[in-house]
């Protein structure tokens, strides 16, 4: 069987495909066509703190187009609040027309009035400050507030008042100057004296005697007190007294005393007789022996803050030592000065021979 020589049917030929590159000349020319449409326009209008853009920021602007800004509220105009695009692309004029707004001025009669911020604008404070002699009646700082878009002062100003004083509490025993006075001015000064006893022991003035107005009925300390302050004799077994002797011991009496060989003085001297009729400080003892050269406590010098001590013997020290060690400690240092000068002599003599 013989094969068929038939020739199959030819396919139709089809065009063949090329990449395009008209499409991608068309992306590569279309941003540099929207480059030069918008090349004549100016950009995102400029942002300030003082003041806000009117109406709706649009994304280009044309060459001379305005536009128009309004200040902020608390804030007044200064200059013409718009900008407008010039030719080379930009905003002008470019700068801050608004300012704060101010509260009204204060004055103080008799003060002075400070302000930390140099100005009074709002969200600034206002200091008040009286002259000697007065007082501030109100608030010592207030502060320029924003209600709306207006100013005003948080609180009203103080005053300046001058100052007077009531007539201080009377005293038993005692009285004071001007007593018949109803009012006292700033700075005056009374003085307190007690009145004579109708016993035989006199009160004694315990506490300030002279008192003075320095503020607002506001004396310089509490009125003093006039009572009889007696204080029993002094007794200070193995010692006596050196200073201070008398019959009685009123308020303030001052004693001195020292203790007898063989004992030292430990604790106060002098002491003196106090309001509650006692001597103070406590009363000291007098110790059998020698006063000790150290203290027993720690030295000051172990506090913290204290400087460091340094080695030589304090001045306090030697003068607190018993008569027979300072001279034992002068004799040995004349025995060392005497062999000291006597070898030098030596040496002298010896290099004058040679």
């Amino acid at each position: 069987m013989m094969a068929s020589c038939a020739r199959r049917p030819r396919r139709p030929c089809l065009p063949e495909r090329r990449f395009s590159w008209r499409l991608v000349g068309i992306l590569l020319v279309a941003p540099v066509l929207l480059l030069t449409l918008n090349s004549d326009a100016c950009g995102d209008p400029p942002k300030f703190e003082t003041m806000k853009l009117k109406g709706t920021p649009k994304k280009y602007y044309e060459v001379g187009e305005r536009i128009y800004y309004e200040c902020h509220q608390g804030y007044f105009t200064v200059f013409p609040v718009m900008a407008y695009c010039e030719q080379n692309h930009s905003w002008y004029p470019l700068q801050e027309a608004c300012m704060k707004k101010s509260c009204q001025k204060l004055t103080l009669e008799n003060g002075e009035v400070v302000a930390p911020n140099v100005t009074f604008s709002f969200d600034h404070e206002a200091h008040f400050y009286c002259d000697e002699g007065y007082y501030l009646l109100g608030h010592q700082v207030i502060v320029c507030k924003l209600r709306g878009n207006e100013v005003h002062w948080s609180d009203k100003p103080p005053e300046c008042k001058k100052i007077y004083c009531q007539p201080p509490a009377a005293i038993r025993n005692g009285k004071y100057s001007n007593s018949h006075r109803t009012i006292f001015e700033y700075n005056e000064l009374i003085t307190f004296t007690c009145n004579p006893s109708e016993g035989s022991d006199e009160f004694s003035l315990v506490g300030d005697s002279k008192l003075i107005c320095i503020g607002n009925n506001r004396w310089s300390s509490d009125p003093p007190q006039c009572k009889v302050v007696k204080c029993e004799h002094p007794v200070l077994v193995n010692g006596r007294l050196v200073s201070g002797v008398r019959e009685k011991y009123s308020y303030q009496a001052v004693v001195l005393f020292e203790c007898l060989p063989g004992f030292y003085l430990n604790g106060s001297n002098p002491v003196f007789c106090g309001e509650k009729n006692t001597w103070e400080p406590d009363m000291p003892t007098c110790i059998k022996g020698f006063k000790p050269t150290h203290p027993t406590k720690p030295p000051v010098s172990k506090y913290p803050g204290y400087p460091e001590p340094k080695e030589s013997v304090l001045l306090e020290e030697f003068e607190e030592l018993d008569a027979g060690i300072i001279a034992v400690i002068i004799l040995t240092i004349l025995v060392g000065l005497a062999v000291l000068c006597t070898c030098l002599y030596r040496c002298l003599q010896r290099e004058r021979k040679r």
